[in-house]
């Protein structure tokens, strides 16, 4: 089979990253959580002070500060999946708290933010042959991949999806909360000014909603190897 680019976008919670994850480990590519990089910005201005006091963004620091942001991804050999980063620390925890979730889409739309790392992750899959599932994968970062994916599903079932998971990890979880924090995130992510969540024109869509991981899975690689055999 031929090496190829693959981009999985979507909304918040709809089950990309396990998908992209199970996708790449089993056809032996690279993957990239792009979310998860944002998340790590995020947390990086959460631990140095970089929020005012009404949820707003000290904008200046952070973009001074921004070259001070090294993130990467290491396989943990424990559970087979990689493990976010940021400047040699392991915060694969720390970033997917609800107090991350809350402030994420906030960076996510600051365009000095998306120009670095897009960059960041254009030189990540220049070799072809790697994963990545985000916001604007299929649109800003790989237009010209060759298997495009859109995910979505209701609201209700991510919220649902979310607050199972912060559970089983052990972790405080509202569902009204973290279905108020769905949508609003939709709601920014959709609407701002530098690239935008958005369907691209040639991407193939999939509302998971009533579907089983099994199902996404398979349902995954059999357009990959589509593709790919094409």
């Amino acid at each position: 089979m031929k090496k190829i680019t693959i981009a999985i976008d979507g909304y918040s919670s709809c089950g990309k990253s396990t998908m992209a994850k199970d996708l790449a480990k089993k056809i032996g590519y690279i993957y990239v959580d792009t979310g998860a990089m944002y998340r790590s910005v995020t947390f990086y201005a959460l631990r140095n002070h970089l929020f005012n006091a009404d949820g707003s963004i000290k904008e200046e620091e952070l973009k001074a500060q921004m070259d001070k942001i090294k993130i990467s991804f290491q396989l943990n050999k424990a559970t087979g999946r990689p493990d976010t980063y940021l400047n040699g620390e392991n915060i694969e925890t720390e970033i997917r708290t609800m107090e991350v979730s809350s402030h994420v889409s906030i960076i996510a739309a600051l365009p000095f933010v998306r120009t670095a790392l897009v960059e960041q992750q254009q030189q990540m899959g220049a070799e072809k042959g790697i994963v990545m599932d985000g916001r604007d994968i299929g649109t800003v970062v790989f237009p010209h991949a060759e298997l495009k994916v859109f995910v979505t599903a209701s609201a209700e079932v991510r919220a649902q999806r979310r607050y199972d998971e912060l559970k089983g990890k052990g972790m405080d979880a509202n569902f009204n909360e973290i279905l108020k924090n769905v949508q609003e995130r939709d709601y920014i992510d959709t609407h701002r000014e530098t690239s935008p969540l958005r369907k691209a024109d040639d991407a193939i869509e999939l509302d998971n909603s009533n579907l089983t991981i099994t199902e996404q899975q398979q349902w995954l690689y059999d357009q990959y190897c589509k593709v790919a055999q094409s």
